[in-house]
């Protein structure tokens, strides 16, 4: 019965399994609450029903009753809101380790880009035991990227990234939907996420020619000219960009910000909302210059400034960052 009329869908990630627990958890005390409730009324309303002949009288309420039915349901519903906060702050807090993917929403597809360079529409491939962060940007209206089988959803916003991540525990093909309504294709905006083994998946990740998203940055970031002013040295009409992700940085007006995902983008396209201490507002906005696809790989190159270099990559060497918890002076202006 179950196969044609499933209770639940595909379970096939780690937290799945924590948010149905919670769901059939509020499930059972809303129908335990219901049932006392009718068992309540009905009880009360035989008890209590009007006789024939017999007068009815004022019944006084009981403090200590009206204590015990307010406190003891408070309490009841209150852990509905600490299993859910909990659930909440893990699904929103990628490990450290995360595998990285950029998706950006359009009507009316999902377009990705691995890390490694390979690229997808309305697909995304992933293998089982492995976390996923996925960094997500819309080109036009608001969406919502829903796997029902991962039990995630995160809407997903034109000008801003917002982030999700899930680890998939069981191979196979599980539907991708976009849960906030976007126009008049919106039903029709769906995709699929490919779970495969570790050995499959790299064998489909080696058959990708594309250059990694931080090389394909690099040839951005050079070819708008960023180099000349983003110097590595302190002859720079612009801050060093080496060590500055996820670091903290000290602005003009005194302010302290951390340099995210978000902040990156924002400098790139308004580099006037937010001026780095020590530098002047000299750098054009780049706004209707680079494409979402452009703008995530020179995220992606900025990030891998922060990273030790390999042997054979080439990047920017620069100043040493900041000991932790200093500020930098640093922005992508």
């Amino acid at each position: 019965m179950s196969k044609y009329l499933p209770l639940w869908p595909d379970s096939a990630s780690t937290m799945s399994g924590q948010v149905d627990a919670l769901y059939i958890y509020l499930l059972l005390v809303a129908g335990v609450m219901t049932t006392l409730i009718f068992i309540a009324v009905t009880v009360l309303a035989i008890k209590y029903r009007r006789k024939p002949g017999v007068e009815a009288h004022q019944i006084e309420g009981s403090t200590i009753l009206e204590i015990t039915w307010s406190i003891i349901p408070f309490g009841i519903m209150l852990t509905f809101f600490i299993w859910g906060a909990v659930i909440y702050f893990q699904e929103r807090t990628p490990p450290a380790d995360s595998t990285e993917v950029y998706v950006v929403a359009k009507q009316w597809m999902w377009k990705i880009e691995h890390m490694e360079g390979q690229r997808e529409i309305n697909e995304l491939h992933v293998p089982t035991g492995q976390d996923v962060k996925l960094i997500m940007t819309s080109q036009d209206v608001i969406h919502s990227f829903f796997v029902p089988a991962f039990r995630i959803k995160q809407d997903v916003l034109p000008g801003r990234y917002t982030t999700l991540w899930f680890k998939a525990t069981k191979p196979g093909v599980y539907h991708l939907f976009c849960a906030e309504y976007c126009g008049t294709m919106h039903s029709g905006m769906g995709g699929s996420i490919v779970v495969m083994e570790p050995q499959e998946y790299a064998q489909w990740m080696a058959g990708s020619s594309s250059p990694p998203l931080q090389e394909t940055g690099q040839q951005v970031f050079s070819s708008l000219g960023c180099s000349t002013c983003h110097r590595t040295d302190v002859q720079g009409r612009g801050p060093n960009l080496t060590g500055i992700y996820n670091k903290p940085v000290l602005l003009e007006d005194g302010r302290t910000v951390v340099a995210d995902e978000n902040y990156v983008r924002e400098s790139i396209l308004n580099p006037t909302a937010k001026i780095v201490s020590g530098f002047k507002p000299v750098m054009p906005t780049f706004q209707g210059i680079v494409s979402e696809e452009q703008l995530n790989a020179l995220v992606a190159y900025v990030k891998s400034l922060s990273q030790p270099p390999s042997p054979g990559t080439a990047g920017l060497q620069g100043q040493p960052s900041a000991p932790p918890g200093q500020p930098t002076n640093a922005q992508v202006q």
